[in-house]
């Protein structure tokens, strides 16, 4: 079950009038670049370009946000924090008892890039801080948006702020079915209530669960098994299981002077670079090798003792997928944490008969990143991604499995992110 795309619409701010409505989008949900001049967004915690974006309650913690701006010029860029139910609905509260400080904050640092042929301005901020205070725990939308005017939406991000409520363990385990032992990782975990007043569990707790992150394909609300008191177990047999994939293809993109073991040969103009990876061939009945990966994620670096983020270059790096003929009835994208796992012209691979293969091409920074190859059926308005015949299913796969506990109070009006998790399927078992 996919979550289905939502638009957070802002409340009343703290100045007590309305903010301008963004129109609604049933196209995108959170998590969505809308304007082509911003690239490399990021937001994760403090000091950990691959960290989950979650924090606290009260905690100290925070994250830290960037972009770029590829008209390399100044502009006003504000930020809000809109809160979500656990399926990313809106609340329907006043921003008031959620967040505070003000309704909307200007993003005054910033840095014009040197160094790099492609220009951009580099923009930054972090938060929790002294005008941006959340204090309400759950899911929040962080919309960023030009000249004070939510209209003229720039980007959106998810942020989670966890109040440590309640009690997450788990394990992974390898399922028990012979269709899916060898394929497939199943999660088994058991829920605390702890303190919380949980009198139908059925109705008061939501648990979402994510396979590295992603979004894109996430378990929401399984079944439990038992209810013991304050202990909730969730171990039923053929629920919470995940395809396993394989570990992720990647690209070493930390110097363009310098060509790394996947690319085949670097073009350089005097505007910018050209760079051609190695073709990327299926896998999906290849053996399983453990490769140390990012679990599809990717963070800014270079190896010339440049700053990344204000000196790193761009380039457009050409992606190459061979196949005999094109996959009937698929369409075949280029997925990762690089394309915000969206299915669209952007991410998408064309077939060129010519060199019979997918081609491809995405415009990135210096930097290291995942990826994969996703299969789309185009006859399905509602299928998710498949990976099986283009990377292959391997129960030793190693990957990450964030638990999500959401908890609403009796009379309550929004769902309350209690706890998470992580489990990691080597470490974990």
């Amino acid at each position: 079950m996919m979550i289905k795309p939502y638009f957070c619409i802002p409340v009343i701010g703290l100045l007590l009038f309305f903010l301008p409505a963004v129109a609604q989008d049933n196209t995108y949900g959170p998590g969505h670049i809308y304007y082509n001049n911003i690239r490399s967004v990021k937001l994760n915690q403090s000091g950990d370009q691959t960290a989950f974006p979650v924090i606290s309650l009260n905690g100290g913690d925070a994250v830290d946000l960037s972009f770029d701006d590829l008209d390399a010029d100044v502009k006003d860029y504000y930020y809000t924090l809109q809160l979500c139910n656990y399926d990313w609905t809106p609340v329907n509260i006043n921003q008031l008892e959620y967040l505070r400080g003000f309704s909307e904050n200007r993003i005054t640092s910033y840095k014009f890039s040197s160094v790099a042929l492609v220009r951009y301005t580099h923009y930054t901020a972090s938060f929790p801080n002294a005008n941006c205070m959340p204090i309400k725990a759950g899911n929040y939308l962080l919309k960023v948006y030009l000249d004070s005017d939510t209209s003229q939406l720039a980007f959106t991000k998810r942020l989670l702020v966890v109040s440590n409520k309640g009690g997450l363990s788990g394990v992974i385990q390898q399922p028990v079915s012979p269709k899916v032992f060898k394929t497939n990782q199943k999660v088994n975990f058991v829920v605390s209530t702890g303190g919380l007043n949980v009198v139908n569990p059925f109705d008061q707790l939501k648990v979402v669960i994510l396979q590295n992150y992603r979004w894109d394909f996430p378990i929401i609300n399984p079944k439990p098994m038992f209810i013991k008191g304050n202990t909730i177990e969730y171990n039923a047999e053929m629920d919470c299981q995940f395809p396993a994939g394989k570990e992720w293809r990647w690209i070493d993109l930390r110097s363009f002077r310098l060509q790394t073991e996947r690319v085949k040969r670097s073009e350089y103009h005097k505007d910018g670079t050209d760079v051609y990876v190695l073709p990327d061939y299926p896998r999906g009945n290849t053996m399983y090798s453990y490769v140390k990966d990012y679990n599809g994620m990717y963070f800014l670096a270079t190896i010339d003792n440049y700053d990344p983020f204000y000196e790193g270059d761009y380039a457009t790096v050409h992606f190459n997928y061979p196949a005999p003929e094109p996959y009937a009835g698929y369409d075949l994208y280029l997925i990762g944490e690089m394309t915000n796992y969206e299915y669209n012209d952007g991410s998408k691979m064309v077939y060129n008969p010519q060199t019979r293969a997918y081609e491809g091409t995405m415009f990135l920074k210096q930097g290291f990143y995942n990826y994969e190859y996703a299969l789309l059926d185009t006859r399905d308005p509602d299928a998710v991604p498949v990976t099986t015949e283009t990377e292959g299913d391997w129960w030793e796969t190693e990957n990450s499995y964030t638990i999500l506990l959401y908890y609403r109070d009796l009379g309550g009006r929004y769902d309350e992110l209690v706890s998470t998790v992580t489990l990691n399927s080597k470490l974990n078992r």
